[in-house]
């Protein structure tokens, strides 16, 4: 059987995208101690170096058990990790449909690697998993974000509650990508 940690890597134009490894930890936890990649996730809250180890190995599992997860994104011309996307449950939850999500360091923002990485999830999503579509969710201000959620092609659905808040909600249909 093919290793899923393998099979799963995926190479965009610009970015590799990789199952998360325990080697990525220390870019990892750089980057969700950036009050700025968290204000929406965690209302700024820092990170530790154990709470990203428990993450990766919670996803890890996820990856060998539902085939999908979360991908550290790192620049193939720098090999520099710049950020994570994902194809998970929302809120981790298995009755919730599959969302595709991101996030960057700051110096990463605003260059097109988020649209470039929920493209990939997205298309992973449909060609791999099988799915006829898949959401995105993310707080009402997080303007950023729906602006991505925008370019990749997603159409709004509205405000939702996910993750115990309001969020906007968006959707993108196989054929729409």
């Amino acid at each position: 059987m093919p290793d899923i940690f393998e099979t799963a890597t995926i190479l965009t134009e610009r970015l590799r995208m990789e199952p998360f490894a325990i080697a990525h930890a220390p870019a990892l936890n750089a980057i969700n101690n950036e009050p700025q990649v968290m204000e929406f996730l965690t209302f700024g809250k820092p990170e530790t170096q154990d709470e990203t180890l428990n993450k990766i190995r919670q996803v890890r599992e996820r990856w060998q058990t539902l085939h999908f997860g979360w991908w550290a994104l790192i620049r193939v011309d720098t090999e520099d990790i710049i950020g994570a996307a994902c194809l998970q449950h929302v809120a981790n939850d298995p009755a919730a449909p599959l969302e595709i999500g991101w996030r960057l360091t700051g110096s990463a923002t605003g260059k097109g690697y988020a649209t470039e990485a929920g493209k990939a999830a997205a298309s992973y999503a449909f060609d791999i998993i099988g799915l006829d579509q898949v959401i995105a969710v993310a707080h009402q201000n997080n303007i950023a974000s729906h602006r991505v959620m925008e370019r990749i092609g997603m159409r709004f659905r509205g405000i939702e509650t996910h993750y115990n808040e309001p969020c906007k909600t968006y959707v993108l249909q196989k054929s729409g990508l």
